[in-house]
Formats: structure tokens, sequence, C-alpha cells
């Protein structure tokens, strides 16, 4: 460009053959004035100082460094944090007394903070603790119960939902009081409308899971999901994060049905519900183009919760300081070596054996397994 002005070529034109600003053929110009091309910086730097002319000089983040050392090894309260060295630089008479933020910045810079700062490190990926989920090679449901809604001058109001975690597939069915035949009545519907998912996901309610109180109980809504082979999961109680998608949709359908029209009645709220579910379905239609497909609806499938259970169910858990973790009423040992830490434990009926499995959020693809115990379901009569 400099080169072409000093043949004789305007400035104006040379920017519109180089496809740049006026301003910057005269910037370059203008550096190479008076001077040969080959002698010309011609690395770009920006029209400021290099040094910034309100940095604290030299001298005064020394005097700050100093009295940080003097009131960390003197001190008697033992604070020596950036309020505490202004306090003692006020006490001191000291002239031109820096902002405790200022000294704050000088001991950052200087590298003289004790503490380390939190390592923000990337979240996994959704689904991360089941591989093919993670992978996007296999789809999972969440469900969840909204509870302790009321219609002004009306009764209590529960709302089971549900929301596939790739395609963001949507249901909603607010009623009086949710059970378990509901639960059964309404993963019927959605699945026979919308296909089967490899994974269903739930938290530990008695209406998903079945009676704690029992060893060895497995509820129909459990028994429903093994016949259709959906391996259901039961994420860890009072663990944040594992149903935040379905959470999220949660306080959606709260804020879209629920608070923004007057309703007077059940039906009301089940007719409102019904047309939101259908705009949101058609909102995420496209995600489901690209996500994992769903499995048809057997025809002739029919319900025996006297069957005995085939396939698997996963637990997430957590062990304890002694490496152990609660499951099916039974305390089992896991590893002592690996306390307080997140497991997934695989109960296969047919092989008739638990395995658990190490996760880490930090190394979500390494799931080692961790150990392997024996386990028979006892072969008795179940009673809804």
């Amino acid at each position: 460009m400099v080169a072409a002005v000093r043949r004789g070529d305007s400035k104006r034109s040379v920017a519109r053959q180089y496809g740049v600003a006026l301003s910057t053929v005269q910037l370059w110009v203008d550096r190479a004035a008076g001077k040969r091309l080959d002698r010309v910086d011609w690395s770009d730097r920006p029209s400021g100082p290099s040094v910034s002319p309100r940095r604290t000089s030299r001298e005064k983040e020394e005097v700050v460094l100093q009295i940080r050392q003097e009131l960390k090894e003197t001190s008697d309260l033992g604070e020596f944090g950036a309020a505490a060295i202004r306090e003692e630089w006020l006490a001191r008479n000291l002239p031109d007394v820096p902002a405790v933020r200022t000294i704050g910045y000088i001991l950052e810079r200087r590298g003289a903070l004790d503490g380390q700062q939190r390592i923000r490190r990337p979240a996994p990926p959704s689904g991360w603790y089941l591989p093919e989920v993670a992978n996007q090679h296999a789809e999972i449901d969440l469900w969840d119960v909204i509870e302790g809604l009321a219609i002004k001058g009306g009764p209590q109001v529960e709302v089971l939902t549900v929301l596939s975690l790739h395609g963001a597939l949507s249901g909603a069915w607010p009623t009086t009081r949710i059970t378990a035949k509901a639960v059964r009545e309404a993963l019927l519907e959605h699945w026979r409308e919308s296909g089967l998912p490899d994974y269903v996901q739930f938290d530990n309610a008695t209406v998903f899971q079945g009676p704690h109180q029992h060893r060895d109980a497995i509820g129909s809504v459990i028994r429903l999901c093994l016949s259709l082979q959906v391996t259901p999961i039961f994420v860890p109680p009072r663990e944040p994060g594992f149903q935040a998608a379905i959470e999220s949709f949660n306080g959606r359908w709260q804020a879209k049905v629920r608070m923004r029209f007057h309703h007077e009645s059940v039906p009301s709220l089940q007719a409102q519900s019904a047309k939101y579910i259908a705009a949101h379905r058609g909102r995420t239609a496209q995600r489901r183009d690209t996500t994992p497909g769903r499995r048809c609806f057997p025809k002739r499938w029919k319900l025996n919760l006297q069957a005995q259970p085939q396939g698997r169910i996963i637990f997430l858990r957590r062990t304890t300081g002694a490496g152990q973790v609660s499951l099916l009423g039974h305390a089992l040992e896991v590893d002592r070596k690996w306390p307080n830490r997140l497991v997934r434990c695989e109960v296969r009926f047919n092989e008739q054996v638990i395995r658990f499995y190490a996760l880490r959020r930090r190394a979500p693809t390494d799931q080692p397994l961790l150990k392997e115990v024996p386990y028979v379901f006892p072969n008795k009569r179940f009673r809804e």
C-alpha cells in the first residue's frame, strides 16, 4: 500500500484496491514517512503507551510488599491482606494511600497471594454418566413431578412431566394426585405416541421406584420399563445437576402455563397445558431430526407385573466415607479407596450380578469397573 502511494496513486484508490479503510492506508503511510521500506517497523502495536501512566510506581509496590511481609511475621491478628495493609499504611502516616482494590491488584501482579484461584473446568457432556447417551448414540427420557401447586379456590395440583435429553420431546400431565398407576398410564401414552427410548430417568420418589422400607422391592413403574426393554435410571438423592434439564422445563411450564393464565379448574389447566406442549414440540421438532431414534412400541405387548424382572436397573449413588452404598435395602461395600464418590450401580437380573463403575465429572469418559458382586433377585409375588 505504501509503495503504491509513493508511485503516485491516491490513498483513497489504494484503500479501495486493497479493501481496507482509508484510515488504515493513512496510518501505514505516516508510519513509513521519510524511511526506506525495508527499514520501517511494520509490526502492529497499540497507539497508546506501553505502560499505563496511571499504573502504581515500582517504589510504591515495594512498600506494599514490605508491609505485607512485616504484618505476616509480626501482626497479632495474623492478618496481612489488602485491607490490613491499607490500615497499616494509614497508621504509619505514609503519603498517597492506595485503595484496597489497588493493593489487591499489586499483590496479584507480584505473585504475593497465598490463596489459589478456583480452576474452572469445562462441564461434562449431557448424560455423561452413560457413555451411549453422552455420545448421542442413545436417547433418555427424564421424568419428574411438580408438587405443591394450587388452583385458587380449587384443589391441590401435581404435574407429571417428561423431557427427552437430546430431542427435547416434552409432555405434561396435570392432575390432583400422582400415583404409580398414573405414572404407568402416562408412560404408555407418551411411548405409544412417540416411541420407546433406550433409557428412562427418575428421581427416588416411591411413585417411580417403589417402596423404600422393604428389601429387594421394585415398583410397578420399574417392571413396566423392564418389560419394554427400557433401562430405568435413578439419580443420586440430594445431588444437583442430574435432573437439571427436566427441572428447567418444569420452571418454564409453570411460568408459561400455570402463572400466565387464571385457571378455574383442573380441566382448564389441562387444556392450557396441552396447548403449550403442542407449541413446545413444534418449536423443538428440528432437534429430533438429528437425535438418536426411538423404537416402535410393540403391538402385542401386555404388562405382566408378576413376571420375573429381566434386563437391568441403574442406580447412581454416592459412596459413604467407608466406600459403601445403600441399594435395594442392602448395604454393599464398593471400594474403601473410593469414599464419598459417585458410582454407577448396574443391577443385572439376567446375569445375577451388580456391577459398580467409578464416575468423575472431571474425567467423564473414564469409568472403570470397581467391583462386581453376585445378586439374585428373590422370586416373590408382586403386590401393588
